[in-house]
């Protein structure tokens, strides 16, 4: 607009001459006076121009710095989405109820006096929490460092009510220690449960090196009576421990629908890392942890697993977090030695059929003693056990979906021999771990998914879970490859003179509710 404005002067100040000749009877003070308008509308008109131009410079300076702030912000916005952070949330209340081998005052031995005269303590006869209420809090993350290399990790909150400690009896009796944190209630602080880097797609193949802090809790079939539909952890739910170490594996495709993919990894894990060892000879070597893991076949829901390992230069039991530590180790359970070493094999297959999901699992354990012995009978003339034993485990297990109705219905039954060992002090079984039971245990739960609304997140789930646990022991002990598992009927004697008075059988009811974000 003011440029056709400008060209209007411009050619009227030409047009003057030939108005001046037309209109001859003009006087020359007209046209001067026609000629000073005419400037003076150009100098407004020059003046409107500068003025514009000043406001076009200024806005297009703060073009120029929005289009830098937005690249700023872009940038930053684009560093942020990298990270995905997901989290659960569990408040868990649970009744417990167990009747122990001796009746109520049966005399136990409790070691001797200071003149060598035995002394004894009445036995409790059973065990009870009638209402033991906890809180969970897990946070997730993952980013890309690279296009192949990623970080994974989560956070972790356990504690009970009222509590800033274990209560008694909880995590199987063990105090907290690195194969249980996170796992067993303890006090209000956020601990790294899990936190490890993958590398993948290495030299363009389809391998993959990791390490760190391993995802080795909750692992198939746990998915199904936790209510989640993925896998949530490496191995099978007989290892079920959290620790720190490596794994390098190999993915690969069978080529037809009904075998799908699989993946096979090796492992290697530290379970105790002894420091500095001193000229004595008296420090104990490292534990260590080595073997495969192999998805065999994954197609959709069906799924089979096979794990195999070996526990080397075996504890006689962890360093614990504990008021009771001194230099390491509680006293009472005498110094730290290695026992030997532990082979592990166990396998799970999975599959749904319409709405009917249904697993089944098996474990092989067998010992490699050193010469100071494992299973240990104190009440023997040889005392230390050095021949090799073996235990076997079974698992199976059901879940109805009434997808119509949100509510799913499950039961499960596992049995243990009596040497079996299951690598499970990361359980979540609250008390005793079902799977590491020598003899069998029970478990009938439902979960309902609460109508919440729609979905925020594609992590969200909200639900309860109801569940009853009945366990019927037949030997004594689990997670423990230091005393003998005593025969609960026949060996009575033997245990009354070591002091023991295991759990013979237990009830435990537990109702969740979960909030997935």
């Amino acid at each position: 607009m003011v440029k056709k404005f400008s060209m209007l002067v411009v050619a009227g100040l030409i047009a003057l001459p030939t108005l001046a000749s037309a209109g001859g009877g003009k006087s020359n003070a007209d046209l001067e006076q026609k000629i000073e308008e005419l400037s003076r509308q150009l100098d407004e008109l020059k003046a409107q121009m500068a003025k514009q131009n000043e406001t076009i410079t200024e806005t297009s300076g703060k073009v120029d710095d929005m289009d830098t702030m937005l690249e700023e912000k872009s940038e930053q916005w684009d560093l942020a989405s990298r990270f995905q952070f997901d989290g659960d949330f569990r408040a868990r209340g649970d009744y417990y109820n167990a009747s122990t081998v001796f009746a109520a005052g049966t005399p136990l031995f409790d070691g001797y006096d200071s003149l060598g005269n035995p002394q004894f303590r009445p036995a409790g006869g059973g065990q009870e929490n009638d209402t033991i209420m906890t809180n969970r809090l897990r946070l997730n993350m993952r980013v890309k460092a690279t296009e192949n290399l990623e970080f994974k990790g989560r956070l972790a909150m356990y504690k009970a009510w009222g509590m800033q400690s274990t209560p008694d009896g909880l995590g199987g009796g063990f105090p907290v220690f690195d194969g249980n944190t996170t796992r067993t209630p303890d006090d209000s602080a956020l601990y790294v449960d899990r936190a490890f880097v993958n590398w993948n797609n290495i030299g363009g193949a389809p391998v993959w090196f990791s390490i760190g802090r391993r995802p080795t809790t909750d692992g198939p079939p746990a998915q199904l009576r936790m209510g989640n539909e993925e896998r949530m952890a490496t191995p099978v739910a007989y290892m079920d421990y959290p620790f720190d170490g490596i794994s390098l594996g190999y993915a690969y495709d069978w080529g037809t629908d009904a075998l799908g993919e699989g993946r096979i990894r090796f492992c290697y894990g530290r379970g105790f890392e002894n420091g500095l060892e001193d000229d004595t000879g008296a420090s104990i070597d490292d534990t260590d942890f080595a073997g495969i893991d192999w998805d065999i076949l994954k197609q959709g829901p069906r799924f089979l697993n096979l794990q195999s390992f070996g526990a080397f230069n075996l504890f006689n039991y962890p360093t614990f977090s504990s008021d009771l530590v001194n230099y390491g180790a509680p006293s009472e359970y005498g110094a730290q030695i290695n026992l030997g070493n532990v082979y592990h094999t166990s396998a799970v297959y999975m599959d749904k059929i319409n709405n009917l999901n249904y697993f089944i699992a098996g474990g092989w354990s067998r010992t490699d003693p050193n010469e100071n012995g494992m299973f240990n009978d104190y009440t023997s003339a040889t005392p230390k056990n050095t021949d090799a034993e073996d235990g076997y485990s079974v698992y199976a297990g059901v879940r109805y979906d009434l997808d119509n109705l949100g509510l799913k219905l499950g039961a499960e039954y596992n049995y243990g021999s009596q040497y079996w060992i299951a690598f499970s002090p990361g359980h979540d079984d609250l008390y005793m771990s079902k799977l590491a039971t020598r003899g069998s245990a029970y478990e009938l739960y439902m979960i309902y998914d609460l109508p919440t609304g729609e979905a925020i997140s594609k992590y969200a789930q909200t639900f309860i879970r109801l569940g009853w646990q009945y366990y019927d022991y037949n030997y004594s002990g689990g997670f423990d490859w230091n005393l003998k598992p005593y025969d609960l009927d026949d060996e009575k004697m033997q245990m009354q003179m070591m002091g023991l008075d295991p759990v013979e059988s237990a009830n435990q009811v537990y109702l969740t509710f979960e909030a997935y974000f």
